[in-house]
């Protein structure tokens, strides 16, 4: 099912441009185009569903698989010390269609501090967007993060 006024099933059908980093039948990733950090990715169902307690059951798992291939390839892709993987249900919900965040993650990146700083750091250029897109599109293709 699509939505028409959804961003996210819009970027599913095609409508909307989108750094596409991972595509299967059932899932779409791509970059954020504005990033807590650079390699942040979104991992959305192609169909939408708004929050994940509407995701259904038989299909959490396939979603989910999805979203820990895109933790360790970003990792990976990044050169990052870990990850941080969110969902947001409702509040502070930008886009009410299912979304998980994979952010990569360093000591030090200022992610965490005393609170939590979801504080967008746009890509510099368009290029670095393209190389990083396809630093993730390359360690998808690695063994280790199949």
């Amino acid at each position: 099912m699509r939505v028409p006024a959804c961003v996210f099933c819009e970027i599913v059908a095609g409508s909307l441009p989108a750094a596409t980093v991972y595509d299967d039948a059932a899932v779409l990733a791509f970059l954020d185009h504005r990033p807590l950090l650079p390699g942040h990715v979104l991992v959305v169902p192609k169909t939408h569903y708004a929050t994940l307690g509407d995701l259904p059951e038989d299909q959490v798992g396939h979603f989910f698989v999805a979203v820990q291939r895109l933790a360790r390839a970003v990792e990976e892709a990044m050169r990052a010390d870990g990850s941080f993987v969110a969902v947001n249900i409702r509040i502070s919900q930008s886009v009410p269609h299912l979304h998980v965040h994979v952010v990569p993650r360093r000591k030090g990146d200022g992610l965490f501090g005393k609170t939590f700083q979801w504080m967008r750091r746009p890509y510099p250029s368009e290029a670095a967007m393209r190389e990083t897109r396809q630093a993730v599109v390359d360690a998808l293709a690695t063994p280790a993060s199949s």
